[in-house]
């Protein structure tokens, strides 16, 4: 089956003058992305890889001359994997400025936000789209809402990477994610930061994958690690900018009431949270189903959000007292709250009614098994 992604079409995201920049996490498709519009492509165009040597001397070389001749006759210059070229946003600056009517991809990993090397040398010189394990809303164009439904147990456990969902067997889709998180998932990490090696690592992402849907203190995390919580913060950081975990920080108006200072994590894959903790069992033989469910909601809802160019500031909303509110999205001036629920549960009373007499202007959904689709489609 081939698998439909959001940004099939490219062509409308390529532009004059422009670069056109792919990034995300490793192994989600990018590079199908790419190979796949240039199947179909009418323009006449180049495609490189920074895996080849040459082509690193050229575009790390800053060097007018050279750029100019190696982009002479094309209309598009297709890069992938050009996070392994140093400096390779100062090459494709020299080529969007000094070629007319000349169109750039580039693809790549999280490495181009850890590094800034496409950043501030292409500002007001790019577009960027960004690729996440594949969505729900993009297998329903090729699968019924009641087949994925069927399939929703699958999802939790194994998640969304292309190669994964692929698979014939659960056999070979745990093999596939016990080698993403083994040789992919910190590979940007490990090559541009100074950590000195991936135990430590994997050590704090586990003990996240045991905390999703919960708050996390970094003075804990710390202790337990035997390391000092600044080191904590900025591993979290790293694992942010690398598309490995995301940050849901508290929502308050009402300081003396509600917590702020904590955040929440989700991993941006169930497959690879399960993976980090090595259980892929059925939801049958699991007690942390209300945390797979909630990181698969949240997740699904960014990528929906993000694709859809939905803007929102998302949050969780907790008192002292224990009254919570798990997703908040602020958008176009209103709050909008969501409690999940695993199987068809209905919301908490007390949450609700706490949670609209301090925000009387607010709304609050409940998501779950029966009516998710309508807020993650």
């Amino acid at each position: 089956m081939k698998i439909p992604r959001f940004y099939d079409n490219l062509g409308e995201y390529v532009k004059p003058n422009k670069a056109l920049v792919i990034y995300g996490p490793r192994r989600v498709g990018k590079t199908t992305l790419l190979n796949n519009f240039l199947a179909g492509c009418e323009m006449k165009y180049r495609l490189d890889s920074g895996d080849d040597i040459k082509v690193r001397e050229i575009l790390s070389s800053q060097d007018f001359d050279i750029l100019k001749n190696y982009a002479a006759d094309y209309e598009l210059i297709a890069i992938d994997e050009a996070q392994r070229i140093p400096n390779v946003g100062y090459g494709l600056k020299i080529l969007v400025d000094q070629i007319p009517g000349i169109k750039i991809i580039a693809t790549g990993s999280s490495s181009f936000e850890l590094s800034g090397q496409v950043g501030e040398p292409l500002t007001g010189r790019k577009n960027t789209l960004v690729l996440y394990p594949v969505a729900q809303l993009e297998l329903e164009k090729v699968k019924s809402r009641f087949d994925l439904k069927n399939e929703l147990a699958r999802y939790l456990v194994f998640g969304g990477y292309p190669e994964v969902i692929a698979a014939t067997s659960d056999k070979e889709r745990a093999k596939i994610l016990q080698e993403i998180v083994n040789s992919y998932l910190l590979k940007d990490i490990l090559e541009i930061e100074q950590v000195k090696g991936s135990k430590l690592l994997l050590d704090l992402l586990r003990l996240v994958a045991f905390q999703v849907g919960g708050e996390v203190s970094l003075s804990e995390l710390a202790d337990r690690l035997q390391i000092d919580y600044k080191t904590v913060g900025r591993y979290l950081d790293l694992f942010e900018k690398s598309f490995v975990l995301y940050n849901l920080r508290g929502f308050s108006r009402n300081l003396r009431k509600e917590i702020t200072k904590k955040s929440k994590y989700y991993f941006y894959d169930n497959g690879v949270r399960n993976a980090v903790i090595s259980n892929f069992n059925g939801l049958d033989l699991r007690d942390d189903i209300g945390a797979l469910w909630e990181n698969f909601l949240v997740i699904e809802r960014l990528k929906r959000n993000s694709y859809r160019e939905i803007f929102s500031n998302n949050y969780f909303w907790r008192t002292w007292d224990q009254k919570e509110v798990d997703f908040v999205e602020e958008r176009e001036g209103k709050l909008f709250g969501y409690e999940f629920k695993w199987g068809d549960k209905s919301a908490n009373k007390s949450n609700r009614d706490e949670w609209l007499s301090i925000y009387s202007e607010a709304s609050l959904e409940n998501v779950n098994s029966t009516n998710y689709f309508d807020f993650i489609i």
